[in-house]
């Protein structure tokens, strides 16, 4: 890519000069954190307010109601309704200072020359703002979303129940087996679940998909027969929508097996449930977050909001991430603000040499753990499928949401 000029500094004086503006943010609990809020106030000098809402809402909100907000912090994901509506603007990278210092993971959509890139919406393929609005990966002065936080998803179990049992848990199959009837757990997001579903279905043997990241029709119908056999038989205790639903099924044990954010791991690690992350063979499902820009800023708010945008990747906003266990786009400027054995287990996959907290300050991470999948850059190198927004989708929503309810 072509390096462009940077100003020398990330803030722009502007903001300050008529009293003190306030920004305010739609996202979710990703990336919404209280710490990242009063870290933001702190350091950027401006009252920070966060609108924290599920994915579905979030998406609906930012894609309908642009001046509701200033900054859409979300998934690459969930950026094509949001771009179709034109409810954001393009990100002029010449005011990203550290913008050659963001990873290739999102530049060219593997994170070193030899990685797998993985199906689906690989962020690559709508980073890039071309003259006439469409996204690709062709690269431009113009980005959709600045890349920001990111991880490679798979699913969490009991390890007690599941010393008890033979299946192998290094698959995805293992989310579909019959050991577990009655208590298994999916993610209720369609973008997001039906992905689970599909590396299961599709290590089980159960069936094959020409292209995972962009799935037929009749694809989708076979799949959501599966499943809905499946819930009929009772085989799901459950579908969840929060982290907090997520950990709560684990704890009161009706769940032993389901779709895991690393949020929910926080949050069973905090209550003292034993949990495992799983390292499926067949690679992970992978997500990216960013911020947007509303299509209403201009001016002074604008500027406020490209100084939040580069606060996003100047260090410390990602080593509060690092320790909710996300990786940052910026890793070097988070190794910075993080302690050598933060480092080696978030982001090397070394055992913890002491406990860790997480991003509130309480003990997240006991010493002699290990993260499971290994270090950053070997997570980065086994991505199977983006979350995606499908050209089905509107097809898949109708679907998921019949098998949901029924």
């Amino acid at each position: 890519m072509t390096k462009h000029h940077k100003p020398s500094a990330l803030s722009s004086p502007a903001v300050h000069t008529e009293g003190r503006p306030k920004l305010r943010i739609l996202g979710t609990a990703i990336s919404l954190l209280e710490e990242l809020r009063l870290g933001a106030e702190r350091d950027l000098g401006m009252d920070i307010e966060f609108d924290n809402q599920d994915f579905m809402t979030a998406q609906h909100k930012a894609a309908l109601e642009p001046d509701t907000y200033d900054i859409y912090d979300q998934c690459f994901h969930n950026l094509d309704i949001v771009w179709y509506w034109r409810a954001v603007q393009p990100i002029d990278i010449d005011r990203i200072g550290l913008w050659d210092e963001i990873t290739d993971l999102t530049k060219t959509g593997r994170i070193g020359p030899n990685a797998r890139i993985g199906q689906g919406d690989a962020p690559v393929t709508k980073l890039f703002v071309q003259p006439n609005l469409a996204l690709d990966e062709k690269p431009s002065r113009w980005i959709s979303m600045l890349p920001t936080t990111h991880n490679f998803d798979s699913f969490a179990y009991s390890p007690e129940v599941v010393r008890k049992n033979s299946a192998r848990m290094n698959s995805w199959a293992a989310l579909l087996n019959e050991e577990f009837h009655g208590h298994a757990a999916l993610v209720n997001e369609p973008a997001i679940g039906i992905f689970d579903a599909a590396l299961a279905a599709q290590a089980a043997g159960l069936m094959t998909f020409k292209n995972l990241g962009n799935m037929s029709v009749e694809e989708i119908d076979k799949l959501m027969d599966i499943l809905e056999a499946r819930k009929k038989s009772g085989f799901f205790k459950g579908f969840w929508r929060s982290a907090e639903d997520a950990a709560d099924l684990m704890t009161c044990g009706d769940a032993v097996i389901e779709s895991m954010w690393s949020l929910g791991i926080s949050k069973l690690d905090l209550r003292g449930v034993p949990v495992e992350l799983a390292n499926p063979v067949e690679g992970y499902r992978a997500w990216h977050g960013g911020l947007c820009l509303s299509k209403r800023l201009n001016g002074r708010m604008l500027d406020a909001a490209y100084e939040y945008l580069n606060w996003w990747l100047s260090g410390w906003p990602g080593a509060v991430v690092a320790r909710q266990g996300y990786y940052m786009s910026t890793p070097e400027r988070s190794r910075a603000h993080m302690t050598p054995a933060e480092w080696d287990y978030w982001y090397q996959g070394l055992p913890a040499a002491n406990d860790l907290p997480g991003p509130d300050g309480l003990l997240r991470v006991k010493a002699g753990a290990v993260r499971s999948g290994g270090s950053y850059w070997q997570r980065a190198n086994s991505i199977a499928v983006w979350n995606t927004t499908m050209d089905e989708h509107n097809y898949l929503v109708r679907r998921w949401m019949q098998f949901v309810a029924a």
